[in-house]
């Protein structure tokens, strides 16, 4: 079987393999809302195209699409975190086989390089590409534009699998990305002629330049495929492998016996937290949120970017809601791992909803103390701090734990390179827009009606009631989730 051969067969059993999932039957709104969003990047895409064609006609500089490309690549950088999975989520089912294992990793990397995210991208170069020949310049230095920029969206899906699996064993990896874009925003602050980008473009505006930026391209694509080549493969390896070091006894277990005067619901509080400790993917998801939180503070604290009242309003509330977000989205997710042990005693799975509404409730107090700079700052009010805590904790978290009605496929505890997908259903996507967005929409709306403080006191006032009944809608969710039981269990047994 040559490369070719490989290559269909396994994007044939990838598309299958997606077809297969039990989340399959569950994705029309998922993939509903992903082709809405694909028109809507395309529409964007190709009015920065229009506008920047127009731009090199008036400066004579084809290149100038250079200067801007790097802020649309970091951006698209941060969506595919969304959109695109490793090589190495991939490769699991076909470590075991007779195929050549590079050839494997070789023929994903491909995949990702040519896929439908990447060739959307021609909607921005195609237009740029007619207007700036329209306007008087040579086919050849139009054709080596193009391609040199499809080239560089093709290598910054390189650069994002590289980060991506980086971030996955570690964390602290996240300092090569700060640094690099750093350095872009860095030198677009300097005054002499924009910043080096500049020079790129005028560089690229000659035929003989614009090859030579072609060339460029090519080899920095070459570059980071045989790189991810090699790591892609190093690492996926170690972790189906998974040869555990033995250190010796276990010198201390934490008890946490402060929770058991809680009874059940305190044991359960205990897993909550000791989930944390002890499991990778789980951690992760705790430090990623908390990193992000501190991040978004710190440029709101001590720089004028998002100084505007919208922007103020849903960093503030984004600061308290992105923890709950990024995990109530796959509530129940974990437990799916054990769920059998959780159906043998009455309303086990009440206590455990309560334990982890009160844990995520009790995580409130952190992005709480976070924000007091801000606070001084005089950039958040202490009511506005106050009634999106209150939100939180209320309306958000009474939207999120509907979730465990609906979730049943099992998140995995420690694997994450080769983890499985984060979508499950359109479901989640669905609530996780109205987390996002209809708090913002309702403080506008009450802005309109009254006055700022009267605004925060309503939003308060709606956040304490929502947090103070929540004993009744999580009997109500616990009530449902029983009623589906044998429908959930068999999802998460499918998905383990």
């Amino acid at each position: 079987m040559n490369r070719l051969q490989l290559f269909k067969l396994l994007r044939r059993n990838n598309q299958l393999g997606v077809r297969r999932s039990p989340a399959f039957e569950q994705s029309i709104i998922a993939k509903v809302l992903m082709y809405l969003g694909a028109g809507f990047v395309t529409c964007y895409l190709i009015f920065f195209g229009v506008m920047f064609s127009m731009m090199a006609n008036e400066e004579d500089a084809p290149g100038v699409i250079f200067v801007i490309l790097p802020l649309l690549l970091l951006m698209d950088f941060g969506a595919r975190f969304g959109v695109q999975q490793t090589p190495a989520m991939l490769m699991k089912p076909y470590m075991l086989l007779p195929l050549p294992r590079h050839a494997v990793i070789e023929t994903f990397l491909v995949s990702s390089v040519f896929s439908g995210w990447n060739l959307l991208w021609l909607s921005l170069f195609i237009p740029y590409a007619i207007i700036i020949l329209a306007g008087g310049c040579s086919f050849l230095v139009v054709l080596a534009v193009v391609l040199a920029g499809m080239l560089l969206v093709m290598f910054n899906s390189q650069w994002y699998l590289f980060v991506r699996t980086l971030v996955a064993r570690s964390l602290l990896w996240w300092i090569i990305p700060a640094v690099v874009y750093a350095c872009y925003f860095v030198t677009m602050m300097k005054d002499d002629e924009w910043h080096i980008f500049s020079k790129v473009a005028d560089y690229i505006s000659e035929p003989e330049s614009a090859w030579i930026m072609l060339l460029v391209s090519i080899v920095l694509l070459t570059g980071a495929f045989f790189i991810n080549r090699k790591m892609q493969f190093r690492f996926v390896f170690e972790e189906i492998s998974r040869e555990e070091k033995k250190e010796g006894a276990m010198k201390h277990v934490s008890q946490f016996t402060a929770l058991e005067r809680f009874g059940q619901t305190g044991e359960y509080l205990k897993l909550e937290v000791k989930s944390i400790m002890r499991n990778k993917a789980i951690r992760s998801r705790v430090f990623m949120s908390l990193g992000l939180v501190v991040m978004l503070i710190a440029i709101i604290t001590f720089s004028s970017t998002y100084d505007n009242f919208f922007m103020l309003n849903f960093w503030c509330y984004y600061c308290f809601s992105i923890y709950g977000m990024t995990t109530l989205v796959k509530v129940m997710g974990a437990e799916g791992n054990y769920i059998d042990l959780l159906m043998t005693h009455r309303e086990n799975i009440l206590s455990l909803l309560k334990a982890k509404y009160y844990f995520h409730v009790a995580i409130l107090v952190v992005p709480f103390l976070l924000v007091i700079p801000a606070v001084v700052a005089g950039k958040f009010s202490i009511l506005m701090v106050i009634a999106y805590t209150l939100l939180t904790s209320g309306v958000l978290y009474l939207v999120m734990f509907q979730l465990g009605v609906y979730n049943k496929q099992t998140l995995p505890l420690n694997q994450k390179i080769t983890g499985k997908g984060n979508v499950e259903n359109g479901l989640q996507l669905v609530v996780e827009l109205l987390a996002m967005f209809v708090p913002i929409v309702l403080v506008s709306v009450l802005l309109l009606l009254f006055n700022e403080t009267v605004a925060y006191m309503i939003l308060s006032a709606i956040g304490l009631i929502t947090t103070l009944t929540h004993p009744w809608w999580l009997r109500n969710i616990y009530r449902r989730m029983m009623a589906r039981r044998y429908e959930n269990l068999e999802g998460f047994h499918a998905s383990r």
